[in-house]
């Protein structure tokens, strides 16, 4: 046997080892059993990039006080129709001066479940001071501030305000520092760059119900705006909440995902 073939075949089984290697299906089979968003679903950025998004649920900053499950990146996903509809809000929004800022877009099943496993633990009460301060927690449930389903997961709903323009970059909250009722005025409440709503997001408490007659003058103003826009552009809001809207036309009005943000 010449030189040549001796070195041949001394690097077969090297090679061969790493194709296999290289060819393994575990990693493969592992993303497998993770669920994946339909061919219907896109990332809000790659239709309209100019909207904002806070997106808090990846944050501890949220009525539970701890990052939710299924949020492993701070991105906006939609059905496709949602977000067109939303970028044709934003146009009409940027003519007058401001622009739309999304909290919460597709919310995947297993974060409505860790919502519902929140709820059930009355113990937990860390950010009581500043989401659900008049609402005894052991009736978030019979008062409808948390359910089992949420129109999130089909993914066509959203929570979203308005942001005047030029828009400064809304601050991350910092652990430990004090907690203000979300429906204190404006300038006492955590700092958001939105226009005053009237009560911060995710305010369980009934003026965050759109058309409380309490909410007036320029805040009433904003809600109306976000609204009357929203709706010409094909949403449907949610009367109990100034921030939550559903594309009338959604596409999955029956279907309720659980693949992960990210």
């Amino acid at each position: 046997m010449s030189r040549l073939s001796a070195a041949l075949r001394a690097l077969a089984l090297p090679l061969a080892a790493l194709l296999a290697v290289s060819a393994a299906p575990a990693p493969a089979a592992h993303a497998a059993r993770e669920p994946r968003p339909p061919k219907e679903f896109v990332a809000l950025s790659d239709v309209d990039p100019t909207i904002l998004q806070e997106m808090r649920y990846v944050t501890r900053h949220n009525f539970t006080g701890h990052r939710i499950d299924g949020y492993h990146r701070p991105v906006c996903l939609l059905t496709r129709p949602a977000a067109e509809a939303l970028h044709r809000a934003q146009r009409a929004l940027l003519r007058k001066g401001y622009t739309l800022k999304v909290y919460d877009c597709y919310r995947p099943q297993r974060a409505v479940n860790d919502f519902v496993e929140w709820a059930k633990d009355l113990g937990d009460e860390r950010m009581k001071a500043e989401f659900y301060p008049r609402v005894d927690k052991s009736r978030l449930f019979l008062d409808g501030y948390i359910a089992e389903k949420s129109g999130h997961s089909r993914g066509s709903t959203l929570d979203v305000t308005l942001v005047r323009l030029p828009a400064w970059p809304a601050r991350p909250s910092f652990p430990g520092e004090p907690l203000v009722p979300c429906y204190a005025p404006k300038a006492e409440r955590f700092p958001d760059n939105s226009v005053d709503m009237g009560t911060g997001f995710d305010c369980f408490d009934t003026l965050s119900h759109t058309l409380d007659p309490r909410i007036d003058g320029r805040r009433r103003a904003n809600r109306l705006l976000l609204k009357s826009t929203l709706e010409g552009a094909g949403f449907v809001n949610l009367k109990e909440e100034w921030w939550h809207y559903t594309l009338r036309d959604e596409p999955f009005r029956d279907t309720y995902f659980d693949f992960p943000v990210r």
